[in-house]
């Protein structure tokens, strides 16, 4: 692949501004969450608002901390948040204990099959989402042990593919792997397992993809005929998996789909009033607490409620999904990096909108077809 810079800003961008977060304990944490939860709730009454609270408490997992929260300043209210933001979301192939998917225990490797970072422009006026193929060839740092943080560190690596180093260090070491890769810095983090994607996509009320071809793919169980369909549940959780039932069958093809997911669950979140919706908008909460290990910043509701309020707010027409600009290694075992990934790194290390050339999938089977009425918002060109 190749790139080439189209019009750059006359002054140099500002240094984007971040929140910190203030250190608190577990309780103080579980505390924050009562007293936003029946904040947000308390049009539902006060019996419901309490269950509500408790539940969501309940639902917690532990949290994992990141090397690059100490970027953050203060805690955002709960309107929009103030300033840029970036976000690592991980979705990992570890088998959920009730053997749905195989044996927990001779089948789960937990691998960050999905790997995304999600930048929000320190204005607001552009989003971009990048994917990081899974068979990626990367170099990573030496990263915190996550089974004894205060003990040396985990050593630094090289050529080892993506999506084993969720296993070698946990979300932290995904974080500075794509920081080091990237030049970005990343305080905020998720994992999210099988189930998430299930609960969420059913907490929104279901979300809607285009199928242009008929997908049939037994290993997943998914057979959907060309046309638009209402994803929730396991059949949203398989259309994210099917890898033989979309393109080449290879990862490359799956990250078509699951950025075309992405795309509609965030209009669904936008025309829908789900946020100000209390009923949709605890079954969301509950369905992030529950099947999602948050860094430790993102334990305060109020820091998830801010973000999802100001991606509601973001033009989708700015919003950019890219997979990162790579290319085959000679003997096929998997890719590395391409020229234009320093364009994308550029862009996101200067807060610039990404545009994709809308003639760059043009000979490919597969790909995301760009809408020819979208304005282009780009100041940086990937092609």
């Amino acid at each position: 692949m190749s790139g080439r810079t189209g019009q750059q800003p006359s002054s140099p961008p500002a240094v984007p501004r971040h929140g910190r977060l203030p250190r608190h304990s577990g309780w103080a944490t579980y505390g924050k969450i009562a007293a936003s939860v029946v904040g947000v709730l308390a049009v539902s009454g006060a019996a419901i608002a309490a269950y509500a609270a408790v539940d969501l408490v309940q639902s917690v997992k532990p949290p994992v901390k990141l090397e690059s929260e100490k970027v953050l300043e203060n805690v955002p209210d709960i309107g929009a948040m103030e300033g840029g933001l970036t976000f690592v979301l991980v979705g990992s192939d570890k088998r959920p204990e009730d053997g749905a998917f195989g044996d927990p225990e001779e089948e789960s490797a937990v691998l960050n099959d999905v790997t995304m970072l999600l930048h929000i422009s320190q204005d607001h006026s552009h989003v971009e989402v990048v994917s990081f193929p899974r068979d990626m060839y990367v170099s990573v740092p030496e990263c915190t042990d996550p089974n004894d943080p205060e003990g040396e560190k985990l050593s630094a690596m090289s050529e080892v593919k993506m999506n084993e180093v969720l296993s070698y260090g946990g979300l932290g070491c995904v974080a500075t792997t794509l920081e080091q890769l990237t030049g970005v810095t990343i305080p905020l983090g998720g994992i999210v397992e099988f189930y998430g994607v299930a609960a969420l996509s059913s907490a929104v009320g279901g979300v809607d993809v285009c199928v242009t071809d008929r997908i049939e793919d037994p290993y997943t169980g998914l057979f959907l005929d060309p046309g638009t369909h209402s994803l929730s549940g396991m059949d949203a959780l398989a259309f994210l998996r099917t890898r033989h039932g979309v393109g080449d069958g290879s990862d490359l093809g799956r990250i078509s789909s699951q950025q075309t997911f992405l795309a509609s669950l965030m209009r669904t979140m936008q025309s829908s009033g789900t946020l100000g919706d209390p009923v949709k908008l605890y079954s969301i909460a509950k369905a992030v607490l529950s099947n999602m290990t948050l860094s430790t910043a993102l334990q305060n509701p109020t820091q998830l409620i801010s973000i999802a309020k100001t991606l509601q707010d973001v033009d989708l027409s700015k919003v950019v999904f890219l997979q990162y600009p790579t290319g085959y290694t000679d003997d096929k075992s998997g890719v590395v990096p391409s020229d234009s990934a320093q364009i994308v790194n550029a862009a996101l290390q200067a807060d610039l909108p990404v545009a994709i050339d809308p003639a760059a999938t043009a000979e490919s089977e597969f790909g995301t077809v760009a809408d020819p009425n979208a304005a282009a918002p780009a100041s940086v060109s990937v092609s």
